[in-house]
């Protein structure tokens, strides 16, 4: 018997909302796969940064997979594989985990005031890569940086005074020229885009992860994230 028009556009419509369902599923259940030892080893270090841009890209869209967190608790209790290592901002609109749409068990997240790279930084990523097995690290800065700001107005309080001087060398390797402001957003942008750069080549002077980078067990890649739309552009 003749199936009428409606009734097939009727048709084709519940087979395509079945399609995206069975999509939907399908990628829920492995983006809430926790990570083990096996299926660490089996991504390449262009598959993890390849992951968190497309979880960057459902996070700007809203489409986040939405996994059992405790389940993933229980999972990971007794060991840990995250695939990568993120260097981030202690700003509160810069989670790692949230920006990248990442979940329990998938990320190490080091976090300090303008995602500076220091020695105790040094030493917990060689732990999260030559160690634990990470098979990328990303150097995160954002717009807006408070510290950033700190350190282009040669800000002092306490012990920030210090860490804003491991900022500093990022203004002074752009040879500003005049009386450098805060207020002045281009230069902050571009200081924190610097800053992500030094903290880079800061990782890179570490003969363990240089040495994994060599060997093709690792990348090292720096990113900027924009408060104010969520999206993480990447840097050359």
């Amino acid at each position: 018997m003749p199936i009428n028009r409606d009734r097939r556009h009727l048709l084709q419509g519940l087979a395509a909302l079945s399609a995206t369902g069975l999509a939907t599923s399908a990628l829920a259940e492995g983006a809430c796969a926790v990570f083990t030892r096996e299926s660490q080893a089996q991504t390449t270090p262009a598959a993890a940064l390849q992951r968190l841009r497309e979880g960057n890209a459902r996070f700007v869209a809203g489409k986040g997979v939405h996994c059992d967190l405790m389940q993933q608790v229980r999972q990971t209790a007794g060991g840990q594989a995250p695939f990568a290592a993120v260097v981030g901002c202690i700003d509160s609109r810069v989670p790692p985990e949230l920006v990248f749409d990442q979940r329990v068990g998938d990320i190490f997240a080091a976090r300090v005031a303008g995602n500076i790279v220091n020695d105790d930084i040094l030493g917990s990523l060689e732990f999260a890569t030559q160690l634990a097995g990470a098979r990328a690290i990303v150097v995160l800065g954002h717009t807006e940086c408070g510290a950033v700001k700190g350190a282009v107005d040669d800000a002092r309080l306490g012990h920030l005074t210090g860490l804003l001087a491991q900022i500093r060398p990022a203004l002074t390797a752009l040879k500003y020229e005049g009386v450098p402001s805060s207020k002045d957003a281009a230069l902050v942008q571009r200081v924190a885009e610097r800053n992500v750069q030094d903290a880079m080549a800061r990782l890179m002077g570490s003969e363990v992860l240089a040495a994994r980078v060599g060997a093709g067990e690792l990348k090292i890649a720096g990113a900027m994230h924009d408060v104010a739309t969520g999206e993480i552009r990447w840097l050359a």
